[in-house]
């Protein structure tokens, strides 16, 4: 059975850089399906400035024409924080006996220990950590509770800890929020149905804000 991935984040918005990683993981570990998890209420930064109807919106746009790529709601469904193992739980009733493999920056995996449940996570998945071309994850810059399942594909299981190095774009949710904001163009930083979203709809407009 193959792995299903998971891929959450803010997605305020989502933009290229998200899709081109989802898909080389999804490539890389060779999945049927990755599932685009908007957070609701992300315990550990800001808050997101669009909703969260408009976070779906954008989401569901990017990925219409991606095969492979799944919005999936229930974060933002389900009522409080948007703790990572509380998905994990849910994904893992849902697909009883299906390996799950989780998504996240190599910044992340570095601070993983004070995520909450952190062990329940690796209970239940695997972690996909992608990483910038030249820079490379070994056992010394992680905490020994975690680099002794620091090792190499195929997914077999959870609890492995997956390095990838993915193809690096310089493109930030900040800046288009800020280009947005000053109505400049965002070409190329989107799917063109994003950016027709975000500029129809004056998101992140200063004279839009409430």
């Amino acid at each position: 059975m193959k792995p299903l991935g998971l891929f959450g984040g803010t997605f305020d918005p989502i933009h290229l850089g998200h899709l081109r990683m989802a898909i080389e993981v999804m490539e890389t570990f060779e999945l049927e399906s990755l599932h685009l998890l908007p957070n609701k209420v992300p315990p550990h930064r800001p808050q997101p400035l669009a909703s969260a109807e408009q976070r779906l919106a954008m989401t569901r746009l990017a990925v219409e024409a991606v095969p492979g790529l799944v919005v999936d709601e229930r974060e933002l469904k389900r009522p409080g924080d948007s703790y990572t193992v509380d998905t994990l739980e849910d994904v893992a009733r849902e697909f009883p006996g299906r390996p799950l493999l989780f998504m996240m920056g190599m910044d992340s995996l570095l601070s993983f220990t004070s995520w909450h449940g952190w062990q329940r996570i690796l209970e239940l998945a695997s972690l996909a950590v992608c990483c910038r071309p030249g820079h490379r994850l070994d056992s010394d810059s992680l905490d020994v509770q975690l680099s002794w399942r620091l090792g190499e594909g195929p997914v077999t299981g959870p609890g492995q800890i997956l390095p990838i190095t993915t193809t690096e774009l310089a493109i930030s949710a900040t800046d288009i929020r800020t280009r947005a904001k000053n109505g400049q163009r965002l070409d190329f930083l989107l799917p063109k149905a994003v950016a027709d979203y975000i500029q129809a709809s004056g998101l992140y407009r200063a004279d839009k804000a409430s």
